[in-house]
C-alpha cells in the first residue's frame, strides 16, 4: 500500500497575516503623534535660537546708537528662521525697549495649541501665547 504524498505548506495564514497587520497598526497608532511632537518641539528651538540672535542684534544695535528703533535696529529687528517654521517681528520697538515675537509658519502653525507665539523682551523676559507650560 503506496502512502500518500504529505506537502507541507509555507506562508502564513489569513489570521497571522491580520494579527501582524493589527500590531503594526497599533504601532503607528502610538509612533507616529509622538514624532510629530518630537518635530514640535525640535522646530520650536529654532524659534527660540533665533528670539536669542535677533536680540543680540538689537543689543549690539543700541550699544552704536543709544536706542533700539534706530534706522539701522529696525532691519536687525525682523528675520525668518532657516527651516522657515518662525517669522520674529519686534513689536513694540521704542528707543529703550522691544518685545520680539516669533510666530510660527506653515506646519509648525500647529503649535499654536501648546506653546503658540513666543516672545522675548528688551529685559530678557519669555513669553507665550499658548498653555503649555514649559516652552522655554
Amino acid at each position: 500500500m503506496a502512502r500518500p504524498v504529505r506537502r507541507e505548506q509555507g506562508g502564513f495564514t489569513l489570521i497571522e497575516l491580520a494579527i501582524a497587520v493589527a500590531v503594526v497598526g497599533i504601532l503607528l497608532a502610538i509612533a507616529v503623534p509622538s514624532y510629530q511632537e518630537h518635530v514640535i518641539r525640535t522646530r520650536r528651538s529654532e524659534g527660540q535660537a533665533l528670539l536669542m540672535e535677533v536680540a543680540a542684534r538689537l543689543e549690539r544695535c543700541y550699544t552704536r546708537h543709544a536706542a533700539y528703533d534706530h534706522a539701522d535696529c529696525a532691519a536687525a529687528a525682523t528675520a525668518t528662521s532657516e527651516g522657515g517654521w518662525y517669522e520674529v517681528t519686534a513689536d513694540p520697538l521704542t528707543a529703550s525697549a522691544y518685545t520680539l515675537h516669533a510666530e510660527p509658519q506653515r506646519a509648525q502653525a500647529a503649535d499654536d495649541a501648546g506653546c503658540g507665539t513666543l516672545t522675548l523682551t528688551h529685559v530678557g523676559q519669555r513669553g507665550r501665547s499658548g498653555s503649555a507650560a514649559s516652552c522655554w
